[in-house]
């Protein structure tokens, strides 16, 4: 395959940002420029000659600018092959000009749809001749080059200044390969706003922004992020982001959003080692480390209210990976800066997905995220003792929790803290010991306590244990065909349980 040099170019463009350079590089390389509309004009402003595509095609943009480019005039220059002798005699007779470059950029409509709801806005910036275009010129990369993006015209302009606009076979293919990339991403935009309301049962997901990570889950493992960051949060401080930081800040925010009061909560492999909630700060991240500080070692750390001097000061002493909040005072910051790897987040916004994915054998699970929160409404007491008030709190407090917990979890909580959780494990009633055990070592009183339960108790082992252990609620799911002799035990010994018919596994 043979070089090219460009001597024909088609430019239609919505933003015109470093348009410029490049159109005075083409006048200079003495290229025959072709444009439409608003990009003519600011070709034109800049004292450069170039020709309407209405004058090529001899018809006017019609339909409120709807139709521009759409002509075999247009398209036949730019999909022609020029070693067809066909395609080439065809180009002759209809007086069609070979057309070497394509510069287009589509209508904003993600864009769109983050500024306005209005239907009739968001349908005009699904762009026909332009996503056209860029799909014909890729189409014929043999013979022409595609720029499909504003990203490339730093490559395009070393191009044209530094090879004279001569193009490889390879370049072109690369530039091809580009922009199909964009008119995927452009038509999964499409597709998913239309699918909100038809739900077409589709996987498709199209995320231009990436990040290589320094690796994946293990340092033998290459990773990359495929999202943007940077509308959820600001990093102030610290060192990369990696593969496992990424896993831990999605389970905390996810943690955090769903308290309202003043609180801390200290991750660990994706897990709460540490919740509280207190009216002042210093508190509440005392007391959220206090209830597991040995797993809190190397953790990340969250909160939902402004990190001051005083709970800086605090949280300093401890070795942790990551803390994020919606905003430090400046003496807070100035503490925290002061470990150089220290990671420091700013959160700007809480940005929740209605549904999330997993990659799973050959295929992708697709899910609805799990938004249930019980209230205590939603707990139906079944034991002839009620919760009382402070016990109806730390039940709500507990399952929120245990909700954010890998299966089979159990939660023990008091005075909304945490007091231990059991997770991960294939018994529930080991979670539950598991659970008890940590209580103990850190020192945790568990009288008072309530229990929080992802999922239902198949027999009564657990509300005994519980009881034992100094549990006086119990908040689970219900729904096993034993519940009654659950009930029966709780009724014997003074327990309160609520049921709310909602399960929470974590897988």
């Amino acid at each position: 395959m043979r070089d090219k040099k460009i001597t024909s170019a088609l430019i239609s463009v919505f933003y015109k940002e470093g348009l410029a350079d490049i159109v005075k590089a083409l006048n200079k390389l003495d290229v025959k420029i072709y444009s439409t509309g608003g990009t003519f004009t600011f070709i034109n402003d800049l004292g450069i000659a170039a020709e309407k595509v209405e004058d090529l095609t001899s018809y006017p943009s019609i339909l409120g600018g709807r139709v521009k480019t759409l002509h075999p005039s247009v398209f036949g220059g730019i999909l022609a092959r020029r070693e067809n002798s066909q395609d080439l005699e065809h180009l002759s007779k209809y007086k069609i000009p070979e057309i070497d470059l394509v510069i287009v950029d589509l209508y904003p409509f993600e864009e769109t749809l983050k500024s306005t709801d209005s239907e009739s806005e968001i349908i005009e910036k699904i762009d026909i001749g332009g996503i056209s275009l860029i799909r014909a010129a890729a189409k014929n990369y043999n013979d022409v080059i595609v720029v499909s993006g504003r990203e490339q015209y730093p490559d395009l302009l070393n191009l044209l200044n530094e090879k004279k606009g001569i193009t490889t076979h390879s370049e072109r293919k690369i530039y091809a390969a580009k922009a199909f990339q964009t008119s995927s991403n452009y038509d999964t935009a499409i597709f998913n706003y239309f699918n909100r309301e038809t739900a077409i049962p589709a996987f498709r997901e199209s995320i231009n922004s990436y990040y290589t990570l320094r690796y994946g889950e293990n340092p033998h493992q290459t990773g990359i992020f495929y999202g943007e960051p940077d509308l959820i949060f600001d990093k102030l401080h610290g060192k990369e982001i990696s593969y496992n930081n990424l896993l831990d800040l999605e389970a905390a925010l996810n943690l955090i959003d769903e308290f309202t009061t003043t609180t801390y909560v200290i991750i660990k492999h994706n897990n709460a080692c540490g919740v509280a909630s207190r009216e002042n700060p210093v508190e509440a991240w005392r007391d959220a480390l206090a209830c597991d500080p040995v797993s809190a070692f190397g953790g990340v750390i969250v909160t939902n209210v402004t990190v001051d001097e005083e709970t800086a000061a605090e949280i300093d002493k401890l070795f942790f990976e990551i803390i994020i909040a919606p905003e430090y005072s400046a003496a807070a910051l100035e503490i925290l800066k002061q470990k150089k790897n220290r990671i420091i987040l700013l959160r700007k916004e809480n940005y929740k997905s209605d549904y999330g994915y997993r990659s799973m054998l050959n295929g992708v699970l697709w899910q609805q995220r799990d938004s249930r929160t019980e209230s205590v409404n939603e707990m139906r007491p079944v034991t002839k003792r009620t919760p009382v008030s402070s016990e109806l709190d730390d039940l709500v407090f507990a399952n929120i929790i245990v909700k954010h917990s890998k299966s089979n979890a159990i939660v023990l909580a008091k005075n909304n803290q945490l007091c231990a959780s059991g997770i991960g494990q294939t018994s529930r009633v080991d979670a539950l010991k598991q659970a008890i055990e940590k209580a103990r070592s850190f020192g945790m009183d568990l009288k008072g306590s309530v229990m929080a339960s992802d999922a239902f108790f198949p027999f009564p082992d657990c509300v005994e244990i519980a009881d034992k252990a100094g549990v006086t609620a119990v908040v689970e799911p219900g729904g096993s065909v034993r519940d009654q002799e659950s009930i029966d035990y709780c009724d014997a010994n003074g327990l309160a349980m609520v049921f709310t018919g909602v399960r929470h596994f974590k897988h």
